[in-house]
């Protein structure tokens, strides 16, 4: 492998089902080490593409590289067979052996390849204690909570030393607190093993926590690529603006263009916004406001007057529904104390501030 290249590589991948194209001329590659995840809705194809890398589907047309070897490249009829990729893959329901111990499961893959005994013993031992399961070996896997067992079905793809780790939806069947918490020891674990992996999820928030870069995607495209901070304030499309994380997306015209702040008229005033690229006067665009970016104060001369709808708890912030003319934007705030609904109030923006973006889509998108 040449030096700077990339250690997966995706390229024109193509998936179609009967006459449904599920999967659309997608091309992406990730580094040595790399956590990417593929971002989306429930059937926009992500799983699908995952599927692919690991050889579990044939796509019609597109090529598999890891580390320079092909692995997929139709429609010449090049198709590794999942065994011999040298990847390993976590599926959404774990798939552990019931019947089995948790040492049997995690050392079954081992096994198959027919790795001696004490090398598998000190393998297993290793990676259990890697997961947090060490001194559970001989547990009946049905004595498992779910969490035990997703780090089981963890823990069998990592022994296996994989060239890549695919991750499809694996945090899915947990509930909210225990998510977290493997989110956290996820990470974690790949940033010391330094496996490169795909990590699949329609869940942003999990999505931002554990990646080092997001592919979001929408009906089988790519539609924005590239750190999770930069996709989260620096969306290419209300899509993305509305699906990664809580937004106000607000249609407006440009009226002053400008590299670095552009002033746009919407329906709650004139704003100042980062624009996504040099637009000209009079364009139509969306703007994109995060909740969390608005301040909730007393009306003055450089506020935006609104009146409070309802609003709701959401942990330690509050999220207000503000009405501002005939429309409603939703504020994130820290606090205790309480605005009562119907009080008038003031919204100021605070950095980094709108966005405006095209709003070519915007109809069906918003």
């Amino acid at each position: 492998m040449n030096v700077g290249s990339p250690f997966l590589r995706v390229s024109g991948l193509r998936v179609r089902y009967g006459t449904a194209e599920v999967v659309r001329d997608v091309s992406f590659s990730v580094s040595r080490g790399e956590m990417v995840t593929l971002l989306g809705p429930s059937g926009c194809g992500k799983t699908t593409i995952l599927r692919c890398i690991a050889g579990l589907v044939d796509p019609v047309a597109g090529l598999v590289e890891v580390e320079g070897e092909t692995l997929t490249h139709q429609p010449r009829g090049i198709s590794v067979p999942p065994e011999r990729r040298g990847l390993a893959m976590v599926f959404q329901s774990y798939a552990i052996w019931p019947h089995m111990s948790v040492k049997e499961n995690v050392a079954y893959g081992l096994r198959a390849r027919k790795i001696a005994r004490d090398v598998i013993d000190a393998r297993v031992k290793d990676v259990l204690g890697l997961v947090g399961l060490g001194g559970m070996e001989s547990r009946p896997a049905t004595q498992l909570s779910g969490g035990q067992q997703q780090r089981v079905a963890l823990a069998r793809a990592i022994v296996l030393e994989p060239r890549i780790l695919l991750l499809d939806e694996p945090l899915s069947n947990l509930d909210a607190k225990l998510r977290e918490v493997m989110r956290v020891e996820l990470r974690g674990l790949q940033k010391r093993l330094g496996i490169t992996s795909v990590y699949v999820t329609h869940d942003q928030a999990e999505a931002m926590a554990l990646s080092d870069r997001l592919i979001v995607i929408r009906e089988g495209v790519i539609e924005q690529e590239g750190i999770p901070l930069d996709i989260y304030y620096n969306p290419a499309t209300p899509f993305v603006a509305n699906f990664v994380g809580r937004s106000n997306l607000i249609s407006g015209r440009v009226l002053v263009p400008a590299e670095e702040h552009t002033v746009v008229e919407t329906e709650i005033g004139k704003l100042l916004c980062r624009p996504s690229h040099r637009f000209e006067a009079g364009t139509d665009v969306i703007v994109c406001v995060r909740p969390e970016s608005l301040r909730i104060g007393l009306p003055s001369n450089g506020s935006i007057k609104g009146r409070v709808a309802y609003k709701s708890h959401q942990g330690e912030m509050i999220e207000y529904h503000v009405e501002v003319g005939g429309y409603t934007v939703k504020a994130r705030v820290f606090g205790t104390e309480l605005l009562p609904d119907g009080e008038i109030v003031g919204l100021t923006i605070a950095e980094p501030g709108p966005f405006a973006m095209p709003s070519n889509r915007a109809d069906e998108e918003v």
